[in-house]
């Protein structure tokens, strides 16, 4: 892993442990409202896009027949991960505001710290590897999985 590699991962994580440090300015800050709606918008969800950035990247998006867009491959697929990244962080934040009411113990700090410790969790694990495509021999029939009815 290049150093360039570990400070990308480590990004989600360090705007968390930010974003709890603004906590300690004054409750109407401007400053503390934007790192924390920042963090809780994106922070987990990149975290856990990055785990699985391998996988994604390995089935690329198809642009259509006629295109016009040379890079429309690329931008599809970075829209398709930053898409990803706030949907996973909002499903994260309510997982957590929901564990934390079942357990009578819901507060924004709280709620703020577990994905703060989420995200750093996710961050420090190891990506994951896109599955090997199965080749086949030209005129044999294409493998299946087991179970699978195609």
């Amino acid at each position: 892993m290049t150093p360039q590699d570990l400070v990308i991962r480590m990004l989600p994580p360090f705007g968390g442990w930010l974003a709890l440090a603004a906590l300690a300015l004054p409750g109407g800050s401007p400053l503390r409202g934007a790192a924390v709606a920042a963090f809780l918008a994106v922070g987990p969800g990149a975290a856990l896009v990055g785990v699985c950035g391998p996988a994604l990247r390995a089935h690329r998006a198809e642009g259509p027949v006629g295109r016009r867009d040379a890079a429309f491959e690329r931008h599809s697929d970075l829209l398709e991960r930053l898409l990803l990244a706030v949907l996973l962080s909002v499903a994260a934040a309510m997982l957590v505001a929901t564990v934390l009411i079942a357990a009578h113990a819901l507060s924004g700090d709280r709620v703020l710290l577990t994905l703060t410790l989420l995200t750093t969790l996710a961050a420090f694990c190891p990506r994951l590897r896109a599955s090997p495509t199965p080749t086949t021999a030209p005129g044999a029939a294409p493998r299946t999985r087991k179970g699978s009815t195609l």
